[in-house]
C-alpha cells in the first residue's frame, strides 16, 4: 500500500516536473486557447447558420435545375452563403482585442485611430463614383434577370438567349464586384483600436507570466519588460501594414526582426526587455496554434498529385541541400546548414523554428536564416508569377510551382492570386500540405542529430536501440507533439462539421477570428525578440565566405528545378484529369 502511495506520488512529481520546461507550457497555453476558441465558436447560434447554408444550398440546387447557366438567383444565394459567420457579442469582442494596426499610405496615425470626420473626408471622393457604380450594377442586374426570364419562355432550349442571359450574368458580376470595391473606398467607419492593444498587451503580458516562475525565470522582470517588448511588436505591424512596404512582402516579421535589431546594436537591449523577449516560448505556442490551421482533410481537395508535390520532393530537396552545403561548401555550422535547409525547403519561417528546435541553433543562426529567407520570399513573390505568365504557364501546374517553392504562406497566396483563383487555390492547397509536414521533419532532424551530428560524448551514450530512442525523445521538440496533436483535432473537428459547417465555424470563425490573429501576434513578438537578442558582430562571422547565401541560392535552384518537374509530372503526365477538374472550378 506504502509502495502504490509512493508511486502515485512519484507520477505526481513528474507530471508536475514537466512544467519546468518551456515546451509543455507552450502546450499547455496554446490547448487553453483552442479549447476556449471551440466553444466560443461551436454553440446554438453556429447551429442555425449550419442550417441557413443547407437553405441557400437548396436555392442553388434548384437554380441549377431550371437553367444550363447559373442565375442571378444562384449567384445571390452563393453570396449569402458565402457572408454566414459566427457572431456573439463575446466573438467580436475578442476578434476586435486582436486586431492588427490598419493599412495606411501616408498618414501612419491612420494604423491606429481614424476619427468620425476624418473618415467622412477620406471616402468623400468615391461617394459619387460609388454611387454611380450601384446604379449601373442594378441595372445589370434587371437586364439579365429579363433576359433569364425571355430564355425560360423557351424552356432554356435556344442557345442563343442562353448565351444572351448568361453574359448579361456575368456583366452584373462584374459591376458588382466594381460597385463593391467603391463602397469599401466610399463608406469607411471610423477606428481606434488603441484602447484593445492595451487590452491585449495586458492579456499576453499576464498570460505567459504565468509559468515564469516554474520554469526559473523572472516573472517581474518579463512583466516590467514586456510593454516594451509589445510595443516594438506593434511598430512592426504598422510598417508592415504601409501600402507600399506591405506590396514588396516586408511584413511584420521582417520589420520585427528590423526593430529588435536596432535597439540591440544601438543603445543595447536593456537587462529587463532580455527578460522579455521570451522568444522561443512566444514562437512555440505560436506554432502549436498555427497546428489547428493545418488541416489534413486539405490534402483531400487536390489529391495524390499535391501529396507527392510536397511530401515527396520536400524531404529530397532538404537532403540535397544539407549535403551541398556539408560536403560542398563545407559550412562551419552543420545547424545553420541544417535550419537554412529546413527554411528553404520546407516553409519558410516555421519550418527554420522547428528544425533549429531539433538540432538546437544559435538565435543568431535561426535570424540570419530568417532574414535570408525574408529578402528572397520578397523576390520571389514578385518575380515568379510574372515569369510564370511569360510563359504562358497553366495556373494549376504555375499555383503547384508556386505553392511548393516560395516560403511564406502568405507570399503564395499573393503571388498565386496574380494568376488567377485558381493557382492561387492550388498554391495555397499545396503549401497547407507542405506545413503538414513540419512536425514529421523535426522529428527527422532530431533524429539524425541525436545519432550523427552530436557525437561529442559518443563514449557515453547508448547505442541500443532503447538509448537511441531515449536519445532521439530527449532531443526531439516536445511542442511539435502540440502542434500534430491540435492539426489532428481540429482536422477530426473540420471533418465532423462537413463542408458548410467548417467553413462558417472553423476557417471564418475559429481562425480568422481567434487563432490566426493571435498567432500572428505571437510570430511578431518572437522576431521582435530575436533582433532584441541578437548582436551584428556575432551575426556578421556567420556570413563569412558568402557561404550561406551560396547555399541559399543553390538550394532554391534545385528546389525550383525538382518541384517543377515533379509537378509537371504529377499534374500534366499522370493525373491530367485532376488539372482538369481544378481547372474547371
Amino acid at each position: 500500500m506504502e509502495a502504490t502511495r509512493e508511486n502515485r506520488k512519484s507520477l505526481k512529481e513528474t507530471i508536475l516536473d514537466l512544467f519546468k520546461f518551456e515546451d509543455y507550457w507552450a502546450i499547455l497555453l496554446a490547448t487553453l486557447i483552442l479549447i476556449f476558441c471551440v466553444f466560443m465558436y461551436m454553440g446554438p447560434s453556429s447551429e442555425g447558420l449550419v442550417g441557413k447554408a443547407e437553405v441557400y444550398n437548396s436555392v442553388m440546387t434548384a437554380q441549377a435545375e431550371r437553367a444550363p447557366f447559373k442565375t442571378i438567383e444562384w449567384h445571390e444565394a452563393q453570396f449569402d452563403k458565402n457572408s454566414l459567420v459566427v457572431k456573439s457579442s463575446l466573438s467580436s469582442k475578442v476578434k476586435d482585442i486582436l486586431g492588427k494596426p490598419k493599412k495606411w499610405s501616408t498618414n501612419p496615425v491612420e494604423s491606429f485611430y481614424l476619427s468620425e470626420a476624418g473618415a467622412k473626408i477620406k471616402g468623400a471622393p468615391f461617394i459619387d463614383q460609388y454611387e454611380e457604380a450601384k446604379k449601373i450594377s442594378t441595372l445589370a442586374k434587371n437586364k439579365a434577370l429579363a433576359a433569364t426570364a425571355l430564355a425560360q419562355t423557351k424552356a432554356f432550349a435556344d442557345t442563343k438567349l442562353n448565351a444572351e442571359a448568361n453574359d448579361l450574368v456575368d456583366k452584373w458580376l462584374s459591376d458588382r464586384d466594381k460597385e463593391g470595391k467603391l463602397k469599401a473606398k466610399a463608406i469607411i467607419k471610423p477606428y481606434n483600436i488603441i484602447p484593445n492593444l492595451i487590452l491585449l498587451l495586458v492579456f499576453i503580458g499576464l498570460y505567459f507570466s504565468v509559468g515564469m516562475k516554474k520554469m526559473g525565470r523572472s516573472r517581474d522582470g518579463f512583466l516590467q519588460g514586456f510593454p516594451a517588448v509589445f510595443l516594438l511588436a506593434a511598430g512592426a505591424y504598422l510598417l508592415g501594414e504601409q501600402v507600399t512596404l506591405k506590396a514588396w512582402g516586408l511584413g511584420y516579421v521582417f520589420w520585427g526582426l528590423v526593430l529588435g535589431l536596432i535597439v540591440s546594436n544601438t543603445i543595447g537591449t536593456p537587462k529587463k526587455l532580455l527578460q522579455a523577449a521570451q522568444t522561443e516560448y512566444f514562437i512555440k505556442t505560436g506554432l502549436i496554434l498555427l497546428g489547428s490551421t493545418v488541416l489534413v482533410n486539405k490534402v483531400l481537395l487536390i489529391g495524390i498529385p499535391g501529396i507527392f508535390v510536397t511530401w515527396f520532393v520536400t524531404p529530397v530537396v532538404l537532403v540535397l541541400t544539407f549535403l551541398f552545403g556539408d560536403k560542398i561548401l563545407k559550412m562551419e555550422s552543420k545547424s545553420l546548414n541544417m535550419v537554412m535547409s529546413a527554411d528553404m525547403s520546407v516553409s519558410g519561417v516555421s519550418a527554420a523554428i522547428a528544425a533549429a528546435a531539433a538540432c538546437k541553433a544559435k538565435k543568431e543562426e535561426l535570424t540570419l536564416s530568417v532574414s535570408i529567407s525574408i529578402m528572397f520570399t520578397a523576390f520571389m513573390m514578385i518575380a515568379m508569377p510574372m515569369f510564370i505568365k511569360a510563359l504562358n504557364m497553366d495556373p494549376v501546374l504555375g499555383g503547384a510551382w508556386i505553392g511548393g517553392t516560395v516560403d511564406s504562406t502568405g507570399a503564395v497566396v499573393a503571388a498565386g492570386e496574380y494568376l488567377g483563383p485558381v493557382a492561387r487555390d492550388v498554391a495555397a492547397t499545396i503549401k497547407m500540405i507542405q506545413n503538414i509536414i513540419i512536425g514529421v521533419m523535426a522529428l527527422g532532424v532530431a533524429a539524425y542529430w541525436s545519432l550523427k551530428v552530436d557525437t561529442s560524448m559518443a563514449a557515453e551514450k547508448d547505442f541500443s536501440l532503447k538509448g537511441s530512442l531515449k536519445e532521439i525523445w530527449d532531443r526531439f521538440p516536445k511542442f511539435i507533439l502540440g502542434f500534430i496533436g491540435a492539426s489532428l483535432v481540429f482536422s477530426a473537428i473540420y471533418g465532423a462539421l462537413g463542408v458548410d459547417g467548417s467553413k462558417i465555424i472553423v476557417d471564418k470563425g475559429m481562425v480568422n477570428g481567434l487563432i490566426s490573429p493571435l498567432q500572428g501576434w505571437l510570430f511578431c513578438l518572437a522576431f521582435t525578440s530575436i533582433g532584441l537578442s541578437t548582436n551584428f558582430a556575432e551575426l556578421s562571422k556567420l556570413f563569412k565566405g558568402g557561404k550561406p547565401i551560396t547555399l541559399y541560392l543553390v538550394g532554391k535552384v534545385i528546389n525550383l528545378s525538382v518541384t517543377f518537374g515533379a509537378a509537371y509530372l504529377m499534374f500534366h503526365i499522370v493525373f491530367p484529369e485532376i488539372t482538369a477538374s481544378l481547372m474547371s472550378l
